[in-house]
């Protein structure tokens, strides 16, 4: 999760423009260690990076934003680690880094790899709730694919009230795929780009939550799974 600050920091023009307007290139195969490579080589499909990431521990140590590097090197993920590890992969295979991030009132954003097949739309993702993993390639916008996670976002909290859409070779100058340091750039500017409004249902929100929060009274240790329109989560 991407957690927002209760303050927004000031930028000047002169920064933002020159955000706006890096551009960075791949790295070759080559500049990758072997067990990266072996990771890229073995995961083509956006089917596969999601299983590779799925079976990952989730990473609960601390708040942190590393790289494919250190993912692949500590073995465990959080959400936006996650999204940047699939761009780095499938970066490798053809796909443009995008992410999507879904903003939520509660202040803790999901950050999802968004790809685009055959003119639909679909994620690769890593959360600890199942339903925030990812989407097959059946969607016709974007909007429509934020709507699919609006449901399995409800946990007591967390309600989605917009998404934003970001290429990382436009959003960041730092290494977002390599680096051995935290990246936390990637996730300052996530939060301050601009994000369409995703207006919701109150009372299917309101049911939503009855439903899930009845489940977790009987079933603490249990995850919830009963969601509409499960075929089309990766």
């Amino acid at each position: 999760m991407v957690v927002r600050p209760t303050k927004k920091p000031v930028y000047s023009t002169q920064t933002r423009r020159r955000r706006s307007i890096h551009m960075d290139s791949p790295p070759a195969l080559s500049d990758f260690t072997p067990a990266e490579q072996s990771v890229i080589r073995r995961c083509p499909t956006p089917m596969k990076v999601q299983n590779y990431l799925r079976s990952l521990p989730y990473n609960l140590h601390g708040h942190t934003l590393r790289t494919f590097r250190k993912v692949v090197a500590d073995g465990t993920a959080n959400c936006i680690e996650a999204a940047l590890s699939a761009a780095t992969i499938m970066e490798q295979h053809g796909f443009q880094p995008l992410l999507l991030d879904l903003e939520s009132v509660d202040g803790l954003d999901h950050v999802l790899f968004l790809f685009r097949l055959k003119g639909r739309w679909g994620t690769v993702a890593r959360s600890r709730d199942v339903g925030l993993h990812g989407r097959k390639p059946v969607f016709r916008s974007v909007r429509d694919l934020a709507f699919s996670y609006v449901d399995p976002y409800v946990d007591g909290e967390g309600r989605i009230k917009g998404y934003g859409v970001a290429n990382l070779n436009e959003l960041v100058s730092v290494d977002w795929r390599l680096s051995e340091r935290n990246v936390w750039a990637v996730e300052r500017d996530l939060i301050y780009m601009p994000h369409k409004k995703l207006k919701t249902s109150d009372q299917r929100h309101e049911q939503m939550l009855r439903r899930f929060m009845h489940f977790k009274e009987e079933h603490p240790d249990k995850p919830y799974t009963d969601y509409k329109g499960k075929d089309s989560w990766l």
